[in-house]
């Protein structure tokens, strides 16, 4: 009867671990743990493996190292799987050293990371915490260890560089792909692409739109915005706004990314009206304007010498309650200086005062602005910005 109750209580305990890790539910997780470790229960390596999990996807990274470590009495030994899980859980908490601290540990025991899962963890660690060498050190180690790798292994890897900037080592990577008979997905080309953007290759991120069809991989929203991004850097922003009515065409759903980045293409090439037609076009598609894209406009209107239109989307930002930042103040009270409205213009200045914003535009320049509009016989304005 012992033997009987104990199996009942641990077919509990697999059952509950098992949907508490998938619920992400690390506090009942570790909680189940102790009880089994206080009843004498064998946890069992596959309890074991959950539990790191499970941490894991409560962001526990910290909980997850110390049950490898051994701190927690658990009865179980890690192995291979319990490493990987807790390698994934160091990655999503943003841990790369720890996790490439894991994969040394896991070669001491003697245990070896013979899953691909296993480097994908660490490989996509370093990469968000922009460790682009670190990703290419691990990426190179696989082969070393005469394991393939997979399109995640090279997705974080161009990922990893374009994060860093480095889009020469991000399309090497991507061109080496299919050498490895891996075909690269929309997130391998997206990736690319940014990269691309970054480094201001205008040319190249639309040669990989354009390689994407060829191949018959579908560009998303997130591919043809990297793209619109490159248009913008470089000054191209007759190709920025092909490529949103290209977004339109084929029924993707662009977002507040795709029209902040077309805005500012047309801040770069001076062509206000159209940018404050995108703006508006935001409104019509539901696509609630953010910081960026109201930051973009108000410089399109400054550079267009039009500081009305600039006091307005200021005033609309506010009633959209996205507070202005440094560019969108500054750009209101440049655009102010141009009109000659330098009261309006040390209003906005008193007003990034009181948010504790750091103005660009000095005082200087703001004093030519009164003394020019006290010399054309205007006298001062005193109409608030508001």
């Amino acid at each position: 009867m012992p033997d009987v109750r104990c199996r009942s209580r641990q077919g509990s305990l697999e059952a509950a671990l098992g949907v508490r890790g998938r619920a992400r539910q690390w506090g009942g997780a570790l909680q189940w743990l102790r009880e089994a470790s206080d009843s004498g229960v064998n946890s069992g390596k596959g309890h074991y493996t959950v539990i790191v999990s499970a941490c894991g996807q409560g962001r526990q990274w910290h909980w997850s190292l110390r049950l490898l470590s051994g701190t927690l009495e658990t009865r179980a030994e890690p192995d291979v799987i319990s490493y990987g899980a807790g390698i994934s859980a160091c990655e999503k908490g943003r841990q790369w050293q720890r996790a490439l601290s894991l994969l040394s540990e896991m070669w001491g025991a003697k245990l070896e990371p013979d899953v691909i899962f296993i480097y994908n963890g660490g490989i996509s660690a370093c990469e968000k915490s922009g460790q682009w060498q670190r990703a290419l050190r691990l990426l190179c180690e696989i082969w070393e260890v005469r394991l393939e790798p997979d399109v995640i292994s090279c997705n974080a890897g161009i990922s990893a560089c374009e994060k860093s900037e480095k889009w020469q080592q991000a399309l090497s990577l991507l061109r080496g792909m299919p050498d490895a008979m891996l075909e690269p997905n929309v997130v391998s080309y997206s990736a690319g692409i940014s990269a691309c953007a970054k480094g201001e290759q205008w040319q190249r991120a639309l040669s990989l739109l354009s390689e994407m069809l060829v191949a018959k991989v579908e560009p998303n929203v997130i591919s043809c915005n990297a793209g619109i991004s490159a248009c913008e850097k470089g000054e191209k922003w007759q190709h920025a706004l092909v490529l949103i009515r290209e977004i339109l065409k084929v029924e993707l759903e662009p977002d507040a990314i795709t029209y902040s980045a077309g805005i500012s293409a047309c801040v770069t090439g001076e062509q206000w009206q159209r940018a404050l037609s995108l703006l508006h076009e935001m409104w019509e598609m539901k696509v609630e304007p953010n910081v960026i894209s109201f930051s973009a406009g108000i410089s399109a209107c400054e550079k267009g010498e039009q500081w009305q239109r600039a006091l307005s989307l200021l005033v609309a930002m506010r009633e959209a309650r996205v507070d202005p930042d440094v560019t969108s103040c500054n750009a209101g009270i440049s655009a102010c200086g141009k009109g000659e409205q330098w009261q309006r213009a040390l209003v906005l200045l008193a007003e990034m005062s009181d948010a504790m914003l750091e103005p660009d535009v000095s005082a200087t320049a703001l004093e030519s602005a009164r003394v020019r509009s006290a010399s054309s016989g205007r006298g001062p304005c005193r109409c608030s910005a508001r």
